[in-house]
């Protein structure tokens, strides 16, 4: 006997020694098909090494014969490393594969079969832009269109919807076979049917609306399949292939080509399957196609049915049932059932848990049980119950956890032995934060976005105003002024305030100018004599660096462009100089080889694609991933559910156990709801069952100590139910909930930690002299009335800086709407101060294609603010509402009216207020006061609300009638009595009406909105506009903290304070 084949000899028999019974019948039976049902804490990975010690030792096949297919990187690892103990370098031998890695290696081994030498793995970015290119080729009409709010909303959908036709191998054909079959059925079906008497309906009738409805769904999902082939020629026209492509083509190639599949056949003697519950249809496929050949193949999977948590990602438990069910005349079954890691309480109450699923292999196979035995020497004797914990709130569940936490590092345990499991990363991210701020070292991996970091944004802001400057001189306006901020260069913000407001008031003058003009202009004009400093350096040195970025973005690269822009702005020296110099090194080189990698893919990428490319990746969510590794491993081990597989731990903790959290349910066809026909199991269960199975997941990692918890309330004091998994648990076991209440002084102490508490921020004054001439210029308005109320500082940079508002495709598609309407108005009504017009005026209202056409000329006129894609979206869009609009009011549309009038010189409680009304409509001296809305009529709604304990100040569209009510009634210059307010929505709702929405005005609404302008007007001119609202969401908020403008931050005060 060779030393190579002792040594092993050895080896193999000490781990062979160390299995059970069960564990060794699985690794003796090298020949024909076995199925080892393996569950948590069993030693799966340990058999699998000592099964392919085992094929070595007694047969004559080589390493090299042996596949061993696995479901994660990780797992590829953790088997090498196993086999390593084993085998030594001859481990690296073995054929250990994720799917997608085996599949890539049969391609590159076999080009010339493949003709794939040209293609390029697609990236996720250029996947999101196939898919707007998608969405925008639909036709007029198509299911899936939209043309508002978000137009490419259903790329997410479709992206999953795809993904899950190419791993489980579902043709468009197959699916629209089975919705035909599913709508075919629904008047069958129980939930369709009135089981008794209601309203006009009798017991037996059907709820023909609830089947319209799902009707809906499915010509919803028809169409999005219809467009599966379309994409996938879009993908071959850029050349490019995802990892799901890579599958499929190789079980094409197989089932062609007889003779590579028969080479592959040939190699691979036996294969092993690891974590087989989570293959998807296609891998199946493809594992199917490697054991054809043989009758009675030598194939090995293993898995456990009840882990089964990856269906969102193709995953299909079905696969084990068909495989059983496949290979039953000389299937040889083992099931591990005992259990290493866990004590017998903690598989007790997560056996009662998992029993109530359906979908299980014993409830399919005869004689099949999964008593998990607790069979760990050192701790199967211990009886430690499992604890339930009840807390008032999220606030004092996390301290309850830290407490604890806190009081295990004082008895010794060790960080590493402790876990804390939830199901959603954002609780993680919280927790954390209450951990670290007491010192306690965490371990967490989490994926952050480098494009909402504060460093990237910055630099890519610079990159869309040099983009904007470049195409359109002058347009940037409002970038400019938030880009001077930047503490690079180190402008007083008074300054670049004052210089805003000298642009504002030149703007309706003789010489308008704007930022970037004046600045030139300041920044290259000599001291008028030797006591003249001329404007700040910081603004001279702002001026100088971007008007030579904007000349230099013709004649650079982008990678040279961004190096101009890190070293010429300051930006390098400005990191180098910070404390965490070095993770905002990783984030600037994040961000710099991600444009290297876009223009290695386009070596022609412009400024401007780059910057829509960014914008996409924003507006989509596409992140930019950066790894950011906190702590060691010895730290407090922080996960998700789904992150925990495979890890144990001595203590764990299942945290925020609320159905809230735990019981979101996921779509295996993305947003589509894809038919149960389409199932062998009972997919109407599948949701809960696949949410049953990862808690069970989460509670089978703890070892000796399990606590779950949940809290009655959440922060904001919103009642919340616990997971209906306790309860579940509690219907069998006497597990007492332990009401745990922290102690006041305990909260008191966290308080001081002010834990993601919002705060205000307050910006230094602007000098009195500079600042009172403005307001004592300023007349309310209804605008600057809500941008107060608000946010002080939105008031303050829109209102009092006026800072330049910049231009989008909504904003000029707005105003398309309204010249066509007070076009449409003035054409008809004899006030026409339309030299043109006057003379023909005849009080007949102009015809559609007229009224349309001047819809069209506005667009035309502002091409400038519009994409391609949008302006020929929003033009379809445009003509199409307006066209309806006409048809619906054109008869019925009241002749007396006044367009755009503005009325000034109104003065309540000695506060000056001014409006300009889109239409009036007069009735003798009663008037209706019309407001023209563009926009998703049912999301306004909110809007037209009066104050409530939610919106203590009302929806501002209220506020806007109220408010033009009171400026009407108390117009002097006319006996004008407004008897109602109306808001006029020309897009119409889902169900395609148009709808006028009328206020009803109380005496009550005009005192509260009289006082809101009281009140609002005292607090500006007592120069009170300096301290934000503190809304995690503000803008301006945000922006002020982001560049460290905020002199002071000022707790928020809450209800109970």
């Amino acid at each position: 006997m060779s030393l190579y084949r002792e040594n092993l000899q050895q080896k193999f028999r000490q781990e062979y020694e160390k299995l059970n019974d069960q564990q060794k019948k699985a690794v003796d039976t090298i020949e024909g098909p076995v199925m080892v049902i393996a569950g948590p804490g069993t030693g799966k990975t340990q058999i699998l090494a000592s099964r392919i010690g085992k094929i070595l030792l007694e047969t004559d096949a080589a390493p090299e014969n042996i596949l061993c297919l696995t479901y994660t990187d990780a797992g590829v690892v953790a088997m090498r490393k196993r086999l390593l103990q084993f085998i030594g370098p001859d481990a690296y031998k073995v054929n250990i594969y994720t799917f997608h890695a085996f599949c890539n290696d049969i391609i590159q081994e076999n080009l010339s079969l493949f003709e794939k030498t040209a293609l390029d793995p697609i990236s996720e970015l250029e996947k999101i832009e196939l898919f707007k290119q998608l969405i925008d080729s639909f036709p007029k009409n198509h299911p899936l269109k939209r043309y508002r709010g978000d137009v490419y909303f259903e790329i997410n959908n479709l992206q999953a919807l795809f993904s899950n036709m190419k791993r489980e191998g579902w043709t468009a054909a197959f699916i629209k076979e089975k919705i035909d079959e599913y709508i075919a059925g629904l008047s069958t079906r129980e939930e369709f049917i009135y089981k008794r008497k209601y309203k006009n309906f009798n017991a037996g009738d059907l709820k023909q609306d609830k089947i319209e409805e799902e009707n809906e769904r499915m010509e919803k999902l028809r169409a999005a399949v219809d467009e599966f082939d379309r994409f996938q020629q879009l993908m071959r026209q850029k050349n490019r292939y995802d990892f799901d492509d890579m599958i499929n083509w190789v079980i094409r190639a197989f089932e062609e080509n007889k003779n590579l599949l028969a080479s592959y056949q040939e190699k691979y003697q036996y294969i092993l399957v690891d974590e087989y519950q989570d293959t998807s249809g296609t891998q199946n496929r493809l594992v199917e196609l490697l054991i054809s050949y043989w009758d009675n193949p030598n194939i090995f999977v293993v898995g456990d049915d009840d882990q089964s948590i990856y269906r969102f990602q193709g995953a299909n438990v079905e696969n084990m049932w068909q495989f059983a069910d496949q290979y039953k005349n000389d299937l040889l079954k083992v099931v591990l059932t005992n259990n290493y890691r866990s004590t017998q309480p903690i598989l007790d109450i997560s056996k009662s848990l998992i029993d109530r699923n359906k979908e299980r292999l014993i409830n399919k196979m005869e004689g099949l049980t999964k008593e998990l035995l607790s069979s760990n020497k050192a701790i199967s004797n211990l009886t430690h119950t499992p604890v339930i914990r009840e807390y008032e709130t999220q606030q004092q569940e996390m301290i309850g956890i830290v407490k604890q936490v806190q009081q295990l590092l004082a008895e010794k345990v060790l960080p590493g032995r402790i876990g804390i499991i939830y199901k959603e990363n954002k609780y993680g991210e919280e927790l954390a934060l209450y951990l670290k701020l007491l010192n306690i070292d965490v371990y967490s991996k989490r994926n952050i976005n480098i494009l909402e970091l504060p460093l990237a944004q910055k630099i890519i802001l610079i990159l869309k105003y040099l983009s904007s400057e470049h195409y359109i001189p002058f347009s940037g306006d409002e970038m400019l002024f938030e880009i001077l901020h930047f503490d690079w260069f180190a402008v007083p913000p008074m300054e670049i305030a004052k210089l805003s407001i000298e642009v504002a008031d030149r703007q309706y003058g003789n010489n308008p100018t704007s930022i970037r003009k004046l600045l030139q202009e300041k920044a290259n004009t000599p001291p008028k004599d030797l006591f003249s400093t001329g404007i700040h350096e910081g603004l001279k040195k702002a001026s100088r660096v971007m008007e030579t970025l904007i000349a230099k973005v013709s004649n650079l690269t982008l990678q040279q462009l961004f190096e101009n822009i890190i070293r010429e702005a300051g930006v390098l020296s400005s990191i180098m100089l910070a404390e965490d110099k070095h993770w905002q090194l990783q984030v600037m080189m994040g961000l710099f080889e991600f444009i290297k990698d876009e223009t290695h893919r386009n070596p022609y990428l412009t400024l401007e694609q780059l910057v829509n490319l960014i914008e996409l990746m924003e507006k989509e969510g596409i992140s930019l991933p950066l790894v950011q590794v906190s702590g060691s491993d010895k730290g407090i081990n922080l996960m998700t559910a789904h992150g925990s597989k495979g890890l144990e731990f001595e203590y764990v903790f299942v945290a925020g156990c609320n159905a809230g959290f735990w019981e979101k349910k996921r779509k295996p066809g993305g947003g589509y709801k894809l038919p149960d026909t389409m199932f062998v199991s009972n997919a109407a269960t599948t949701d809960d069952e696949e949410l049953r199975r990862l808690f069970y997941v989460a509670l089978t990692r703890a070892e000796k100590h399990l606590y779950i918890s949940y809290s009655k309330f959440r922060n904001d004091g919103k009642e919340m139910e616990p997971s209906m998994f306790i309860a579940e648990i509690q219907d069998v076991h006497s597990l007492p909930v332990e009401k745990v209440i922290i102690d006041k002084e305990v909260q008191s102490d966290f308080a001081v930690l002010s834990f993601n508490k919002p705060q205000a921020p307050e910006i230094a004054k602007i000098e009195k002299e500079f600042i009172q001439p403005i307001l004592d210029k300023f007349i309310m308005s209804v605008t600057a009335l809500n941008n107060y109320l608000k946010c002080p500082l939105e008031f303050y940079f829109k209102n009092l800086v006026r800072i330049p508002s910049p231009k989008n495709d909504a904003i000029e598609f707005g105003s398309a709407v309204h010249h066509a309407l007070e076009k449409l108005f003035r054409k008809m009504s004899a006030e026409s101060m339309d030299k043109e017009t006057r003379g023909n005026a005849s009080n007949e209202f102009p015809s559609k294609p007229e009224f349309i056409e001047d819809f069209v000329w506005y667009m035309n006129r502002h091409r400038e603010s519009f994409t391609k894609e949008q302006f020929k979206r929003r033009m379809e869009y445009g003509e199409e509402i307006l066209g309806n609009y006409y048809d619906k009011y054109i008869n019925s549309f009241n002749k007396i009216v006044v367009i755009e009038y503005n009325i000034r010189n109104v003065v309540i409680n000695q506060v000056p207020i001014k409006g300009k009304l889109d239409k009036i409509e007069f009735d003798g001296k009663s008037v209706n006061v019309v407001d023209y809305k563009t926009g998703d009529p049912d999301k306004a709604l909110l809007k037209l609300n009066g104050p409530s304990d939610k919106v203590p100040n009302g929806g501002d569209y209220w506020r806007q009638a109220v408010f033009y009510k009171i400026l009407v009634d108390n117009f002097r210059q006319r006996q004008w009595k407004v008897i109602s307010s109306e808001f006029d929505f020309i897009e119409p709702d889902k169900k395609k009406n148009y709808r006028k929405e009328k206020v009803l005005i109380t005496d009550a609404d005009i005192t509260t909105v009289t006082q809101q302008i009281t009140h609002t007007w005292e607090k500006i001119q007592q120069h009170d506009f300096y301290t934000g609202c503190g809304d995690a969401d503000c803008h301006w908020c945000n922006f002020v903290k982001t560049n460290q403008l905020a002199i002071a931050l000022h707790d928020l005060e809450t209800e109970d304070e």
